[in-house]
């Protein structure tokens, strides 16, 4: 029998073993520290978390952006321990201490304060679907902020970057080895274009609306109880 599953392929390049595709899951970390889990009872929160695939850092790295809009602005220093000390030079425009080989998957290629993880994947989505990528859903960085991008992947011959961009210059921003750095999340071409959302008063659906009020008493109650413990 034919599988109804769709082929959805990630062509590895380089034989990588430490870029892992890895399914995305539903916990994350500050989910786990609200009070009695309390994060995990919004469902579209939870549903979110997992609609795609993630991929990880290959190599801790700390940056340093100096707010410039060169190349040279945004400072790496890879590898460096919690407890190494490090200083930042005003002089040399560097980071100093506890740096050990650069890893080239990781730079500062665009200048402007982004910094840039290359994709070891070629990826192919079958016909009509494209990839969004960006960054790990309701996973948060401070410091730093994914940039997104919808790629056709259905044709394109080619691989990718994944793109943070700092905001917080004259910090230094810590991305740890193995943490996701990147999501992939299919999506149909053409799907918003598709849509034409039109603006009605609820009234006009009798039997939503009554559906709408009979789930409102009950957030009501739920919040009621929520808040007397």
């Amino acid at each position: 029998m034919e599988s109804p599953m769709k082929p959805f392929y990630a062509y590895d390049i380089y034989g990588t073993t430490d870029m892992p595709l890895t399914t995305a899951p539903v916990d994350r970390a500050w989910m786990d520290a609200t009070d009695q889990h309390f994060a995990y009872r919004c469902l579209p929160l939870a549903i979110a978390n997992q609609a795609g695939w993630l991929i990880h850092n290959p190599a801790t790295v700390t940056v340093w952006w100096d707010g410039g809009p060169r190349i040279e602005n945004l400072q790496l220093n890879f590898g460096m321990a919690p407890s190494s000390p490090w200083s930042f030079s005003i002089d040399s425009h560097s980071l100093a201490g506890g740096s050990i080989a650069a890893d080239p998957r990781i730079t500062s290629h665009f200048g402007s304060g982004v910094l840039t993880f290359s994709i070891p994947y070629l990826f192919r989505t079958p016909p009509g679907i494209n990839l969004w990528v960006k960054g790990p859903t309701n996973y948060f960085k401070d410091g730093a902020h994914p940039l997104e991008g919808i790629v056709e992947t259905d044709w394109l011959p080619a691989t990718f970057t994944m793109n943070w961009k700092i905001t917080r210059p004259h910090q230094p921003i810590r991305f740890e080895r193995g943490e996701p750095i990147c999501m992939v999340l299919p999506l149909p071409r053409g799907l918003t274009e598709s849509l034409d959302p039109i603006r009605k008063m609820l009234a006009d659906e009798p039997e939503l609306e009554r559906e709408y009020q009979e789930w409102l008493k009950s957030r009501s109650q739920f919040l009621t109880n929520l808040a007397s413990g």
